[in-house]
């Protein structure tokens, strides 16, 4: 038997395609999914534009995948089956996936840092299937049973809510904060959300697209500053009285992003690299030494999350259903996903996936 899967070949080259469906046995911590939903993430749109970047070209040493990939890591899902050993959820349930998969064996694991594992493999990206496709198998571990207060859409958005909120996090966001998130994608939109659910006084965007920055100032933006059109660092100065931002989430993963983080931040402030640079960044460390602002950065999430962002969300001072502006059908993902997602004038800023 075969399914409809969207998979990655290379820069430029994803397909849809039939491919054979999971077969035989199910190891005895495997569960089989039927995902119902799953999100374009920014990092598979890195891919298809510029890619082999994560996806192993040789077999990974984690999970032996390599190409061609299926994709999908943010994902909600229906059980269909389950391993023998497989004890955290049954047939019928709704799951949220947490896509991460981990040696358990390195030094970052055994410290319970599993997201910086050295060996780390990605559902999606780095095993053998993915959430674009009607079936998918993953282990136990990447599996989180999906509160009926949440829906399939909430579920799929919790992982790029984690990468939001662990941004939030690693800065050290605080009741009160003035917060600074440049770029209004998917992850600088719910950054802000994140920052607000934090309790942050005034948050600040920065973002280019015109129907981005509208998104952005809808979620609760105290301002949100054309970068192209005006200094950035000198708008969030004047309006928090002359000091600047306590905290500045980088989310666009550019040179100039990071560069205006870095300026609108106070002294002794914090700015959180969270968006993915595909080349080097150049930034002015006098700076960092001269006004003590320490830059740090971010990957991922920490595995165990899931719980938490589960709660944040159906609490409703998270809500990331507010972000999506569009869903496909698995046939139309690549034009009406990829490409408009990637058009940077374009109107979409997060679009879901639907497989069922």
């Amino acid at each position: 038997m075969t399914m409809r899967a969207i998979v990655f070949h290379g820069a430029r080259d994803v397909r849809v395609e039939e491919v054979p469906e999971p077969d035989g046995a199910l190891r005895p911590d495997e569960v089989l999914i039927a995902p119902r939903c799953c999100g374009i993430c920014g990092t598979d749109l890195h891919e298809y534009a510029a890619g082999p970047i994560v996806i192993p070209s040789e077999p990974h040493p984690l999970t032996g995948a390599r190409l061609p990939q299926i994709l999908g890591h943010e994902l909600a899902a229906d059980v269909v089956a389950v391993g023998g050993e497989v004890t955290v959820t049954r047939v019928g349930d709704r799951v949220s996936v947490m896509p991460l998969l981990t040696c358990g064996r390195c030094h970052f694991c055994r410290r319970g840092l599993r997201h910086l594992c050295v060996a780390m493999g990605c559902v999606g990206l780095s095993w053998a299937w993915g959430g674009m496709a009607p079936l998918a198998v993953v282990r136990e571990q990447n599996v989180a049973v999906l509160p009926d207060r949440l829906t399939y859409e909430q579920g799929a958005l919790i992982e790029p809510a984690a990468v939001a909120a662990w941004s939030a996090a690693r800065a050290g966001v605080r009741a009160g904060d003035a917060v600074m998130v440049t770029g209004a994608g998917p992850i600088g939109c719910l950054a802000v959300l994140a920052a607000l659910a934090a309790g942050a006084g005034q948050v600040f965007a920065a973002e280019p697209n015109p129907h981005r920055r509208a998104l952005a100032l809808s979620l609760g933006c105290a301002a949100v500053f054309d970068p192209t059109a005006t200094d950035v660092a000198a708008e969030v100065r004047e309006r928090t009285g002359g000091v600047g931002a306590d905290v500045c989430l980088e989310c666009a993963g550019t040179g100039a992003a990071l560069r205006a983080c870095l300026d609108a931040c106070r002294p002794d402030g914090t700015v959180s690299q969270t968006g993915l640079h595909t080349r080097p960044a150049e930034i002015d460390a006098f700076e960092l030494a001269h006004r003590e602002v320490t830059l740090t950065g971010t990957w991922c999430y920490p595995v165990q999350e899931w719980p938490r962002m589960f709660a944040q969300v159906a609490s409703g001072r998270f809500p990331v259903e507010r972000i999506v502006t569009g869903e496909v059908a698995i046939a139309d993902a690549v034009h009406a996903g990829f490409d408009a997602l990637l058009d940077p004038a374009g109107t979409q800023v997060k679009i879901l996936v639907r497989t069922a």
